[in-house]
């Protein structure tokens, strides 16, 4: 077992899980966080492929077509960041490792957002999004 731990060079924000007001919980911004700034690594278990497969779990970061990171444990507050088609954060996959990095200015209080991607929809969600602005707009 590989487990990826932060890196100590990185300073996360301060962020701090919430309750969602879409369901469950999410992660939210407690200081200013500005556009470009680091802002949490996702971490975990490096896992195969193969293994990922298998355990088909909701907090599967793929890395690349060999290996994924299964961010499963408590210790992973980012995997409560949740999904909006209209994020303020993205996924900056660096070798084995992945950067959360916020791509507009974040107001303490904001909730932390990234685009999940098509996959994760079809196999979780079976597309339906419950992201703010979907929920706008119906």
């Amino acid at each position: 077992m590989l487990l990826c731990l932060p890196m100590r060079n990185k300073i996360p924000k301060k962020v701090k899980v919430r309750r969602s007001p879409h369901g469950g919980l999410g992660l939210y911004a407690e200081e200013p966080i500005k556009k470009g700034d680091f802002v949490i690594e996702y971490i975990g278990e490096m896992i195969t492929e193969e293994e990922a497969d298998k355990r088909l779990g909701k907090y599967l970061f793929e890395i690349s077509k060999k290996w994924t990171l299964d961010g499963r444990g408590r210790e992973n507050i980012a995997r409560y960041i949740n999904h909006s088609c209209v994020p303020n954060c993205e996924a900056d996959v660096r070798g084995t490792r992945v950067y959360i990095e916020a791509i507009k200015n974040i107001k303490p209080g904001d909730e932390l957002t990234y685009d999940y991607q098509k996959e994760y929809f079809d196999e979780f969600l079976k597309g339906k999004c419950r992201c703010s602005k979907c929920l706008l707009n119906k």
